[in-house]
């Protein structure tokens, strides 16, 4: 049996460990609580982030990286995007020389604007063919639970693409393959941010159209950007762009979602964060999306606005006005 090593024991760290488990792999949750290890050995659950759901007896956990990461030939990340630069250096002397790096983090560093992969290249200092990301309509809970889902194995080495695909296929989850890391990367991080947006707006109290729109629009946006930074457009149109963004942005178990609804309810930032102990990557990306859009010169009305509001310069009803105001010759369908 293959080992994986999972660093991160968050919802979608334990979920996709599951995934794996039942592809065949042998699993070890690197979790930087050691309570959280202890639960997962002992009561065979993530109780802070997943209660109630049985892991497979094939993943274990743990608090040493040592210990985590030996005889790993596939390491997964799945640390909050903005943490990755700081947590990576604690695990690099561990790695087996031809280990491949696993990204299922989605968001844009802030300062420097690079996308997951770039850090993870820059840090581990490793050919872009031992880096991988995965993307997708990937909610935690309901991967955990087994229910049917797909998703997209990106790399610039196909051969090590479909030797992911293999790894992570099992009977309720669907990987497919792709070369695109940039557009992956971009669909991802830039969902989370559009999710919030249609969150403002259900907080406010507005029904499909206005949802639909933001989320049409929100696609729009992304596949400027990424068209402009060199992605496929098609990325855009499958289940790293569109299925994500869907899911993301309609689901109630959408942490990013979650967060713009509890905004337009009238919380303050600072409230929703000490509501929950979930990061809300759109909320920690929306800034550097905004700065990477105008670095490239494509206008990012919903990234630009989400920002505003964020930052506190702007309430979610100004926001919802100010996108009505824009004028109409200011985009094209």
């Amino acid at each position: 049996m293959s080992k994986v090593a999972v660093l991160g024991a968050g919802s979608w760290g334990t979920a996709f460990s599951m995934v794996l488990a039942d592809g065949g792999n042998d699993v070890a949750i690197w979790a930087r609580r050691e309570e959280v290890a202890a639960s997962i050995n002992e009561r065979r659950e993530n109780s802070d982030y997943l209660p109630g759901l049985e892991l497979p007896r094939s993943v274990s956990a743990t608090h040493d990286p040592e210990r985590a990461l030996a005889g790993a030939d596939v390491v997964v990340l799945a640390v909050p995007s903005q943490s990755l630069r700081t947590n990576l250096p604690m695990f690099l002397p561990y790695l087996e020389p031809d280990a491949v790096l696993v990204s299922l983090m989605k968001g844009i560093e802030l300062g420097t604007l690079e996308r997951m992969s770039e850090v993870i290249r820059e840090v581990a200092d490793v050919d872009p063919g031992r880096i991988a990301v995965v993307s997708g309509p990937n909610l935690a809970k309901e991967i955990a639970r087994r229910e049917p889902a797909a998703s997209v194995v990106a790399c610039e080495d196909e051969s090590v693409a479909t030797m992911l695909q293999k790894r992570c296929h099992s009977p309720a989850f669907r990987p497919y393959t792709s070369v695109d890391v940039l557009g992956c990367e971009l669909g991802g991080a830039y969902k989370n941010v559009v999710a919030l947006c249609v969150g403002m707006a259900v907080g406010l109290g507005f029904g499909d159209n206005t949802t639909a729109s933001l989320i049409t629009r929100g696609l729009a946006e992304t596949a400027r950007l990424a068209m402009r930074l060199g992605a496929n457009p098609l990325t855009l149109m499958g289940l790293a762009g569109l299925g994500d963004l869907v899911a993301t942005c309609s689901s109630p178990l959408s942490r990013n979602r979650t967060f713009g609804e509890k905004l337009g309810h009238g919380m303050t930032v600072e409230e929703v964060y000490a509501s929950t102990r979930q990061v809300a990557e759109g909320a920690k990306s929306c800034s550097s999306i905004r700065a990477l859009a105008e670095k490239a010169g494509i206008d990012a009305p919903i990234a630009e606005h989400v920002d505003e509001v964020v930052a506190g310069r702007m309430t979610t009803a100004e926001m919802m006005e100010a996108f009505i105001s824009r004028d109409p010759k200011a985009e094209i369908e």
